[in-house]
């Protein structure tokens, strides 16, 4: 019987060493074989760490509602199409990217930040040192025991006096018709639609309450939505301190572009202007600052707000609801994002020509200068410079503006390059 046992053992190893050499022998075929549905699931060499997502801060975050997308690779960083998947560095203020609904489409999106990291970082620890004393520092359990956020948890509504101080222009000088609108259309909660605030929970609350803080350009893009015709790109969701909205190409890699391209979007950018100082919901949005990412351009060659965050806005409707006295209150919240020492500027103080003024001044030079023959040429350097004269009234600067816009449409062509226009434009007599 152990004689019977040897010889089968020595059998069965000496078909293992052969079967194993026939795999090693043939490996070259079976790697160029290999069906993906043969194979057990590997996860790819990328690890999500909730650092670099944000989510290690939360709920002095942004929000969740996009996280699903992210851990089922529904969402993907540029380089994730490679075979060997990496996270991007962490210090990037935004990232190029690819979005899915179905695993088969794929979109271009633009994952950003509030802020850089450096600011991100540098706001924290301000928040630790406000709590003196402190061995260990938990960012969200501080921030739940401020004054205001005590207020936010008490209130029902939020009213201006909730938003006092925060740095954002776009709270400079808020309406309650506003604020209705930044509850009703909060996006990162599941059953927006209502103006009062029994619909978000303490973390809602303080979630929303944070990102006014930081950089309201997310909650911009929630109320005033692409869809209804507000230029802004769509927003997809956030996840920690990461927002996911539509791709847009910034407005300076369009500098060089030849010259039909260059007054078509010279043209848009005046009429973005135009839109948002007069519009049918009776806001007025005026810029604070502009620079060459402040606006962008999709793949149609439509132009779009890129960066809201240096928006400000005064409501026509109900007029100025806050006085220069009550913006001088101050918290951490003020200086999430900004020094705690800077004055904010009078809401009274805001001219009709103010944005006019930037763009003509820091946008439309770059664009349009140099582009076409002496006698066109002549004339759109004429307008800019009454344009971009911050001494003229408001009512030189809009004039010289209108007439700008009149030149470039004169300049427009009717083709294919501009797919957000065409081919309707082959049947208007505008072309």
């Amino acid at each position: 019987m152990g004689h019977w046992m040897y010889y089968l053992c020595s059998n069965v190893l000496s078909l293992l060493i052969l079967l194993q050499f026939l795999i090693l022998s043939w490996s070259p075929f079976l790697e160029a074989t290999v069906f993906p549905s043969s194979l057990p699931h590997v996860k790819p060499s990328y690890s999500f760490g909730r650092t670099f997502l944000g989510l290690d801060k939360c709920n002095a975050c942004i929000g969740t509602s996009i996280c699903k997308k992210f851990f089922k690779e529904e969402i993907r960083f540029d380089n994730w199409l490679s075979s060997h998947l990496k996270l991007p560095p962490d210090y990037f203020p935004s990232y190029s990217g690819n979005y899915t609904d179905d695993a088969k489409s794929w979109r271009l999106v633009e994952i950003s930040r509030l802020t850089t990291k450096y600011q991100h970082d540098q706001a924290d620890k301000r928040i630790c040192a406000s709590l003196s004393n402190a061995k260990s520092c938990s960012i969200e359990r501080v921030l739940r025991k401020t004054e205001r956020f005590q207020k936010w948890l008490k209130a029902k509504r939020l009213t201006p006096d909730l938003v006092q101080g925060l740095p954002s222009p776009m709270l400079r000088c808020p309406s309650q018709r506003l604020l209705d609108r930044i509850v009703r259309r909060y996006a990162e909660v599941p059953d927006a639609g209502s103006i009062y605030m029994d619909h978000l929970t303490d973390r809602d609350k303080l979630r929303l309450l944070y990102t006014l803080s930081v950089n309201a350009h997310p909650i911009l893009l929630q109320i005033f939505p692409e869809a209804e015709g507000w230029p802004f790109p769509k927003y997809l969701g956030s996840c920690g301190r990461l927002i996911v909205t539509a791709s847009t190409r910034p407005l300076k890699e369009f500098y060089s572009s030849p010259p039909e391209v260059a007054a078509d979007l010279g043209l848009q950018l005046l009429s973005i202007v135009n839109s948002m100082r007069n519009n049918d919901m009776n806001y007025v949005f005026y810029f604070v600052h502009v620079d060459a990412g402040t606006f962008g351009i999709f793949n149609n060659g439509l132009l779009f707000i890129r960066d809201a965050s240096t928006l400000g806005i005064i409501d026509k409707q109900e007029g100025l609801q806050m006085t220069d006295g009550q913006q001088e209150y101050k918290d951490i919240f003020s200086c999430l994002a900004s020094d705690c020492q800077s004055a904010f500027p009078s809401c009274n103080s805001v001219r009709e020509k103010q944005s006019l003024v930037m763009v003509c001044q820091e946008l439309l030079p770059k664009l349009l200068k140099g582009k076409f023959l002496h006698p066109v040429q002549e004339k759109i350097d004429r307008f800019l410079r009454l344009c971009a004269d911050s001494f003229r009234a408001d009512q030189e600067v809009s004039d010289a503006a209108g007439k700008l816009i009149e030149l470039l449409k004169s300049l427009q062509s009717c083709d294919s390059h501009f797919a957000y226009r065409y081919p309707d434009c082959k049947y208007s007599d505008k072309y």
